[in-house]
């Protein structure tokens, strides 16, 4: 660590960030963290920059800015790697966006199962490697995946979704035994349950929702906010010696 890392072990002025799924929710939430500590962000995603997002840069007096990405489409996640490394020097990466399809393990249609893995796994990888490359080059960056509860549980409908958030566990721990002695860092959080539109269902669903609010030892859903300061000490040089790990945030869900 340098004299200025040692004063301020969790601000990340000076660095870039790339975060996908950055115009709501958990990504938006995690996208004000690291422009509150400093950091540059290139949100990539499918519509504009999220209008909270470019007012706190403005304010913070560092840069926001959107690269069109579509995580169903290879071409166009080489396209937004390609967009965005030569206008930037990635020095974080947060691959947060991912999807969700609900149905009875009986009747889970393959091609729904195969956009599941295809988005939250296939895409996580191609991401890594597209921006992790410069970084092992360069000898330092950091990556944070994001994982889930279904990382470590089964989960009720969501087959394909626990299965993907379980790869992303496995390529964040194989990444980081290749990666950590080139001085890449490479670890994710695993959100518990947070109130976004991908967990609508649950929430509209009283029963579901009380009996899920009841286990939660914080006695409350989380907020995309919630995940920043995670991220941020992941993203930062206080995280410099953490490798691999799956940092739970979840209210204390998998503690109850």
């Amino acid at each position: 660590m340098n004299d200025t890392q040692l004063t301020s072990p969790f601000g990340l002025s000076g660095k870039t960030a790339a975060v996908t799924g950055a115009s709501r929710g958990i990504g938006l939430g995690i996208a004000l963290g690291l422009v509150r500590a400093g950091a540059n962000v290139v949100a990539l995603q499918r519509g504009p920059l999220a209008p909270e997002l470019a007012a706190a840069a403005q304010e913070r007096g560092v840069t926001a800015d959107a690269v069109a990405l579509d995580l169903e489409k290879e071409e166009s996640v080489a396209a937004a790697i390609s967009d965005t490394l030569r206008d930037h020097r990635i020095d974080i990466l947060v691959n947060n966006a991912g999807t969700q399809i609900r149905h009875d393990a009986t009747d889970f249609p393959l091609t729904d199962f195969d956009r599941v893995m295809g988005i939250n796994a296939r895409a996580v990888f191609q991401l890594c490697q597209g921006f992790g490359t410069p970084m092992v080059e360069r000898g330092h960056g950091k990556i944070i995946n994001l994982a889930s509860l279904l990382t470590f549980q089964g989960g009720v409908r969501v087959p394909a979704y626990a299965a993907s958030k379980g790869a992303v566990a496995q390529l964040t721990k194989a990444l980081c035994n290749e990666w950590a002695p080139r001085g890449v860092n490479v670890n994710a959080v695993a959100p518990g349950y947070i109130a976004t539109d991908m967990n609508e269902a649950l929430l509209a669903d009283a029963q579901r929702n009380e009996q899920i609010s009841a286990r939660i030892p914080a006695a409350r859903w989380g907020t995309g906010g919630d995940l920043a300061g995670a991220v941020v000490f992941l993203a930062s040089a206080a995280a410099d010696y953490v490798h691999g790990v799956v940092l739970p945030v979840d209210g204390g869900w998998l503690a109850r």
